[in-house]
């Protein structure tokens, strides 16, 4: 049946000489995979730059029910960016989140929530000019809540340590496993719970806290997330924002 949707680009693959393979975030279908032919022409009606990192696409598509890659028909953007692929800051955030997307959104169910924050999120850092360099950890934090994954901040003391596994704080140093934070950085874990989009650039980190809050958030989600791998764009993006 053809139907209409927005989606998000979370993943390309080459697939033959004039197709490809792409993971994408829908509206209507959650996670879906769709195979779409690209032919090198100039005047193809679908062109494989349309399937950059993060892009936000209109298609229309074969969903059948026995299917599990869907044929596309129609594809165009519906939300051309102004910066993201142009700003090396940002083109590396979108690399990243985008791959990040791929290992950690695996619900092929509809989920508009989730969808709304995405695109909301994706426009805001492209719309952004400055101020941006504690996006990412705002954005993985704020989706922990969508997957089920936000930490517990109920009980949280000065002094408490952090544990991972069972995302909650605590008094007392785990003692049957060694996941968890030292009182100090479950400190700054708190600040960065604290912080929006809006607010973000009030919150001034060292690019050594940033990079720590990173591996500390990517670590919380490869325990939570089952076969969640090491993220190849993850040492690109601790370069950047000094």
């Amino acid at each position: 049946m053809l139907q209409k949707t927005s989606g998000i680009v979370l993943h390309t693959l080459k697939y033959k000489d004039t197709s490809i393979i792409v993971d994408i975030y829908t509206e209507v279908a959650g996670r879906a995979s769709f195979v779409v032919s690209v032919p090198r022409s100039r005047k193809a009606a679908v062109k494989s730059v349309l399937f950059q990192p993060l892009a936000l696409v209109e298609l229309e598509a074969d969903f059948r029910p026995t299917a599990t890659i869907y044929k596309v028909k129609e594809a165009k953007s519906f939300y051309p960016f102004s910066t993201l692929p142009y700003d090396p800051y940002k083109s590396a955030i979108a690399l990243f989140l985008s791959e990040f997307l791929y290992r950690a959104v695996r619900e092929e169910a509809e989920n508009r929530p989730l969808f709304a924050y995405l695109r909301h999120s994706i426009i805001w850092l492209d719309e952004c000019g400055t101020g941006f360099a504690n996006f990412h950890l705002v954005f993985l934090m704020r989706l922990s809540r969508f997957l089920g994954l936000y930490p517990n901040l109920e009980d949280y003391h000065k002094g408490d340590y952090f544990d991972m596994r069972n995302a909650c704080f605590t008094p007392l140093r785990p003692q049957l496993h060694s996941d968890y934070i030292a009182p100090e950085e479950a400190s700054r874990l708190t600040r960065l719970m604290r912080m929006n989009y809006e607010t973000m650039h009030l919150f001034s980190m060292s690019r050594a806290e940033r990079t720590r809050c990173l591996a500390i958030m990517n670590e919380y989600y490869r325990l939570h997330l089952p076969d969640f791998p090491v993220l190849k764009s993850l040492e690109v993006l601790k370069e950047l924002f000094d």
